[in-house]
């Protein structure tokens, strides 16, 4: 087939013939009934339309259709679950990684994955040998996204973040070159992967260290909305004084009656207190019962858990849906911060919000890992994400306005940035806020280096922020 691109820089007529002979995998124009499938993210609010689609099989497709990118003018983006999916990003040629599936699991401690990987397929099989990863708050999403964001789930005090444990990726760089990159082989890119998100490659495996950790003590206990104020009070000073082992986060929820939500929190505003403990069990349950004292818990959620039961800390929402998802980072959370969040977002505000989460970091999260990565938010003490429903323009652009007035409440104690997986780079400003100059200066040393034409579409606006 042949196809006429409108883009600022691409003028010509493209046939996609040769490279779809070349492919062990599969590729699809907007023509074709398996394009929209391939294409549409878990956000169904962001509409991705590349010119083809590259199902890829293996790591030598994602080689074809980088080089084949490069030779015609094109931008490659690159896609596996579509979380934190954004229209930018797609480029004229989305590389999409889901058929990289391989799963291994070495019992001495680590594991290599494909890039296509999600964390609900490697939980099971580490969870045979008493291991587990450093994974996010779902399961669902997939690993090598999630890691080049840096990757902060719910052990993040305990165990950090999971670019940190990172021995190996397998990637193919701008200008077309597969390469095994170590934290020897090929140094900046192992910086700029680990934190770096798509800008310095397309990832097709990642190896990295796995924990020992069977079991845990956690969940969510629940709360009515009108108690939120009560418990968030007690809920900061208990957070600071918690030791490394235990992470925690709180939720304010607005869930609809649907057959997935539990009675107790369907069709009102409640509040969730999420906490992981990586001690003995006993402890982690003292310690949750000082806040289960605060006020009459709606629901309780938290228990000694296999480590396959890890989604029901976060307990996020799996099946694909229209949303709005901006984040910001905080260096405190006074009283003075709880109270202008509630006041905006809380029982009685009229806030349209799905969930508003606040988490508490510091502790091994806050440490440097033993090779520097571009992750540079380790003095973040809490983040905010608020998440919105974006059925149509008007929910959408209602959801975002009100998590606006959410961030402007908390001005005085936001440090200007966001995690790359949180807000990922799409835009000179966003790129600005998820680095700081000097890791912004390293990445654009990586793209020039690596990705010299600017073929991948993440690396532009690494660039951009110039």
């Amino acid at each position: 087939m042949t196809l006429t691109l409108d883009a600022p820089y691409v003028d010509s007529e493209i046939s996609f013939d040769a490279l779809r002979a070349e492919l062990t995998g599969s590729l699809h124009t907007p023509d074709e009934p398996e394009y929209d499938a391939l294409v549409s993210p878990w956000n169904l609010a962001v509409p991705m339309r590349p010119a083809a689609v590259v199902a890829v099989g293996t790591a030598e497709d994602v080689v074809a259709a980088v080089r084949f990118a490069g030779a015609h003018g094109f931008t490659a983006g690159v896609q596996a679950t579509g979380h934190g999916a954004e229209r930018s990003l797609a480029g004229h040629l989305l590389v999409l990684t889901r058929g990289l599936d391989e799963v291994t699991v070495h019992p001495e401690g680590w594991a290599r994955v494909g890039a296509g990987v999600k964390w609900s397929q490697l939980v099971p099989v580490a969870a045979r040998y008493g291991l587990a990863g450093v994974n996010g708050s779902t399961t669902d999403v997939g690993i090598v996204g999630y890691t080049t964001g840096g990757g902060v789930g719910p052990m993040a005090r305990t165990h950090g973040i999971n670019a940190d444990r990172v021995r190996a990726f397998e990637v193919v760089t701008g200008d077309g070159v597969f390469r095994r990159v170590t934290p020897t082989e090929y140094p900046d890119l192992y910086f700029a992967l680990r934190g770096g998100k798509g800008a310095a490659g397309i990832v097709t495996a990642i190896e990295f260290d796995l924990i020992r950790m069977p079991e845990f003590y956690g969940g969510a206990v629940y709360f009515d909305g009108a108690d939120a104020a009560a418990v968030i009070d007690r809920w900061r000073g208990w957070a600071d004084a918690l030791p490394e082992q235990g992470t925690t986060s709180f939720v304010v929820f607005q869930l609809p009656p649907m057959p997935d939500v539990p009675p107790p929190l369907a069709g009102r505003m409640t509040l969730g207190v999420r906490f992981l403990w990586t001690g003995e069990p006993e402890e982690g349950a003292r310690l949750l019962d000082e806040l289960r004292a605060v006020a009459p818990v709606i629901l309780d959620d938290a228990e000694l858990r296999p480590y396959t039961e890890i989604d029901h800390v976060h307990a996020d929402p799996v099946d694909p849906m229209p949303v709005v998802d901006p984040a910001i980072l905080l260096n405190g959370f006074p009283a003075e911060a709880a109270q202008r969040l509630l006041a905006v977002a809380g029982h009685g505000s009229g806030s349209p919000q799905v969930l508003v989460e606040v988490r508490h970091l510091g502790g091994a999260y806050a440490r440097e890992g033993q090779h520097p990565s571009a992750f540079s938010h380790r003095a973040a003490r809490f983040s905010v994400l608020a998440v919105g429903m974006a059925v149509d323009e008007a929910t959408a652009a209602g959801a975002l306005a009100h998590a606006d007035q959410v961030f402007a409440a908390l001005a005085d104690w936001d440090t200007g940035g966001v995690w790359p997986n949180f807000g990922i780079p799409h835009d000179a400003v966003s790129a600005r806020r998820c680095y700081d100059e000097p890791t912004l200066a390293r990445l654009r040393e990586v793209v020039d280096t690596y990705d010299p034409q600017g073929v991948l579409q993440a690396g532009y606006y690494t660039r951009a922020a110039g």
